[in-house]
């Protein structure tokens, strides 16, 4: 098992592997040791893992923004001494990545964004959240909020896909709440044209939290982006395709490499 630092500014990390930096950020209501799949990458890449602020291990509870948990990560990274470096984030972690690279554009080398977003109307806003928080309320006594999310985010249904989300999964309800709040109010409709870094866009074809469409929005408005869609997935590609999804990262690194 591999053992998490602290970082000074109290974020838990995993750190560990060999080769170009590249960060992985979990989405809203995960932990970082939801990137277990992704763990064989170690082969080619340094891997730094975090507790997103409130998640995990994490005990800072204050200030739940995107904005902040972008910045728990550069004080990370800068920290560890780390540049420059690839950027994976995932969901609610694509929206922070996309953040990153707002506070901070010369510490991306890449982007990729699997299964997230960049913006919400207005016309949905209200009817997201109060729909998702009453719904996640209304379970919090009854002990099937995770089911819940779970029937949510995943296209498979069976003991071991379940099982593998039931671990990766554990949200605290306050924290999930302003999470998705936060989330909510991300608007970066004139962030994406300005992106300059390669960029890849991953969604899950049978999404049904955050649409393929949105993405394929997104890949229009980031220019020179790569946009994938992987057949039979839901929202979490990584768990449901973990090979077809490692081999992506891969070669779209491996690009990167050959390009540098």
């Amino acid at each position: 098992m591999i053992e998490a630092k602290i970082s000074k500014t109290g974020i838990p990390y995993l750190r560990f592997g060999k080769g170009e930096p590249f960060v992985l950020i979990h989405g809203l209501g995960e932990i970082k040791e939801g990137w277990i799949h992704q763990f064989e990458l170690s082969q080619y890449f340094e891997l730094i893992i975090p507790d997103l602020r409130g998640h995990g291990e994490c005990n800072k509870t204050e200030g739940i923004t995107i904005q902040n948990f972008a910045a728990d990560i550069i004080l990370l990274l800068n920290e560890l001494n780390i540049k420059n470096t690839h950027i994976l984030g995932l969901s609610m972690g694509g929206a922070v990545a996309q953040e990153i690279y707002r506070q901070s554009p010369s510490i991306c080398r890449s982007l990729i964004l699997a299964s997230s977003f960049h913006y919400f109307p207005k016309k949905f806003k209200k009817w997201l959240f109060e729909n998702r928080k009453a719904k996640f309320e209304a379970l919090s006594s009854t002990g099937k909020q995770t089911e819940y999310l779970a029937r949510m985010a995943l296209y498979s249904w069976n003991d071991e896909t379940v099982s593998n989300f039931n671990q990766l999964f554990r949200p605290k309800q306050d924290i999930f709440i302003n999470s998705l709040k936060s989330c909510l109010e991300v608007n970066n409709l004139s962030l994406l044209r300005k992106i300059k870094i390669p960029t890849l866009i991953i969604g899950g074809q049978y999404d049904s939290v955050l649409p393929v469409w949105i993405q394929a929005c997104m890949h229009k408005q980031i220019p020179h982006s790569k946009f994938v869609i992987i057949r039979n997935t839901g929202h979490l590609a990584k768990l449901e395709a973990k090979d077809h999804f490692n081999l992506l990262l891969r070669s779209f690194l491996g690009q990167q490499a050959v390009a540098g």
